[in-house]
């Protein structure tokens, strides 16, 4: 396959996945849900990315939702040791000490008024032993809702390794991930992952993976299992 044709299937994929996830709404009693995604990530210079995303999300405590919104990664440079372990990864940014990344969010939800959200992220990355790379997200969301202003924070710890199989390099994890809200005043979500990162040629990476998560912010707990599939796409 040639490179062109290569670029051709990621612009295709993507509009067809879009109306996909506008259109996708589980019933609100399913405890069992499937969350499609889509990540586009273009380069405007070494040391800056351009990203776009598309997904359908539940977290919590909210209902099923869709966000969409762009994107702008800002990088520190790479480290000979973060190289080593991640030279088969398409996401460059892994390479990277420390990334951050500023985005804007558009939510809509079926049952209550949309959320504009601006999203604040500082990703540090460690090399451990065994060639596990360590990933610390630190996330805040400001969400901006009818005059109403509330935020969170979100911390995600994953561990991740990359493996040869003759010449293809999958790299399964594990995350865990804890939320805390303003509007509750405490720690209201906590979940757990587990997936791995498919590559897929020079610029798709598939990321299938099971979350459990569980909310606490209402009586009596709400647990949620979820399937997920994410599409990444770098350029």
């Amino acid at each position: 396959m040639t490179s062109s044709n290569q670029i051709d299937w990621p612009g295709a994929a993507f509009l067809l996945l879009i109306p996909l996830l506008l259109a996708c709404k589980p019933a609100a009693a399913q405890t069992f849900q499937f969350l499609p995604e889509v990540d586009v990530y273009t380069k405007l210079h070494p040391d800056i990315r351009f990203s776009f995303q598309a997904k359908e999300t539940r977290e919590a405590g909210d209902p099923t939702q869709t966000e969409i919104g762009p994107s702008f990664d800002f990088f520190l440079k790479p480290l000979v040791r973060l190289k080593e372990v991640t030279a088969f990864d398409l996401d460059d940014s892994k390479a990277r000490p420390l990334l951050f990344s500023v985005g804007f969010r558009y939510v809509p939800s079926p049952d209550k008024p949309h959320v504009e959200r601006l999203e604040l992220v500082a990703t540090p990355h460690l090399r451990l032993f065994a060639k596990i790379l360590l990933s610390d997200r630190n996330r805040a969301d400001l969400d901006w809702s009818k005059d109403q202003l509330t935020w969170r924070y979100r911390n995600e710890v994953t561990l991740e390794r990359r493996f040869a199989i003759n010449s293809y390099h999958p790299a399964p994890y594990v995350a865990a991930e804890v939320f805390y809200q303003s509007q509750y005043s405490k720690w209201t979500t906590t979940a757990l992952y587990a997936g791995c990162l498919l590559p897929l040629g020079k610029h798709f990476e598939f990321d299938p993976y099971y979350e459990h998560q569980n909310v606490t912010n209402k009586r009596p707990n709400e647990q949620f299992n979820q399937f997920g599939l994410i599409l990444n796409m770098y350029f």
